[in-house]
């Protein structure tokens, strides 16, 4: 018979691209992770990964079969998740979902201090809607709404996507542009300086430069950093611009680390909201969850 570790190694693998990957997201060791590939593959009688470098990229053969067995190995792990959970009266575990910036922000400096246990969660959020609906999250903090017949959003707190600059910003500069009430003029400044973004995640430049200018914007920041707040940080160094939400860097501002250059004509609003299923056996950890970002969101 197959051994059922062989298949959770294969998705491991899989998603990770590489056997480093799959044996530390599994805790075991590399060659028992190549062991296990080695096994599945005389099992099934086929190459299931081409080796190209250190990347393992899977053959037509290894799609066919991660999408055969992907769904069925994720409610096994559920499962398993949650019977843990059914052992530990006294401990919930409350798996939360959002995206990373949002979690150093708020919650991250919490975590210890939580009479729960917490399991955090980074994705798009459409597939953490997914997730929430079945069960694999319990709540999830979005400024969008995928609307799904089990979950239910309640919104909380509202973000401004702003334009941020390095406290050595000539805002006196753009000031002066701006006030020629010229939208190309204050393009053309804007695209002369120093630009931060993310790796793969441009939505908020793009968003703000489509309400501002009519137009997506027509260049390519000049540096591409991890994340939200990496920008911040990097733009203490006293150069450079960027788009970001307020709340992220609203204590930067207010320290003179940065500087707001821009709001923007008319404003780019989100709403943040709560989404959690209607039904759940969670209502006072996520009652807690809901009140730290309630506070947090008012203090920044």
């Amino acid at each position: 018979m197959v051994n059922l570790e062989w298949y959770r190694t294969f998705k491991a693998i899989y998603k990770t691209g590489t056997l480093t990957g799959a044996a530390q997201e599994l805790f075991i060791s590399q060659p028992g992770v190549s062991l296990h590939l080695s096994s599945l593959e005389n099992y099934t009688g086929y190459k299931l990964f081409d080796r190209t470098g250190r990347r393992m990229t899977p053959t037509e053969r290894g799609k066919v079969l991660y999408n055969f067995i992907t769904e069925a190995l994720t409610k096994l792990e559920e499962a398993e998740k949650n019977f843990q959970r059914s052992t530990e009266k006294h401990t919930p575990t409350i798996s939360v979902g959002m995206c990373f910036e949002t979690f150093q922000i708020t919650l991250e400096p919490y975590i210890s201090s939580l009479p729960f246990n917490v399991i955090i969660q980074f994705g798009e959020y459409p597939e953490m809607v997914s997730n929430l609906e079945k069960g694999i999250l319990d709540i999830i903090i979005t400024p969008q709404m995928v609307i799904g017949a089990a979950v239910e959003y309640e919104a909380f707190s509202q973000e401004t996507i702003v334009v941020v600059g390095g406290n050595q910003t000539d805002i006196d500069a753009f000031n002066t542009v701006k006030a020629q009430n010229n939208p190309e003029a204050t393009e053309d400044w804007l695209k002369q300086q120093k630009w931060y973004g993310t790796t793969g995640d441009m939505e908020h430049l793009r968003r703000f430069w489509q309400l501002n200018f009519n137009k997506y914007p027509d260049f390519r920041p000049n540096y591409i950093v991890p994340n939200l707040n990496s920008i911040v940080r990097c733009l203490g160094s006293g150069i450079g611009l960027a788009v970001i939400p307020d709340f992220l860097c609203r204590r930067e501002i207010d320290a003179g680390l940065i500087q707001l250059v821009w709001e923007g004509e008319p404003k780019l609003t989100n709403t943040l909201h709560f989404a959690t299923r209607k039904k759940t056996i969670y209502a006072d950890e996520i009652a807690h969850i809901k009140k730290i970002f309630r506070e947090v969101m008012v203090v920044n």
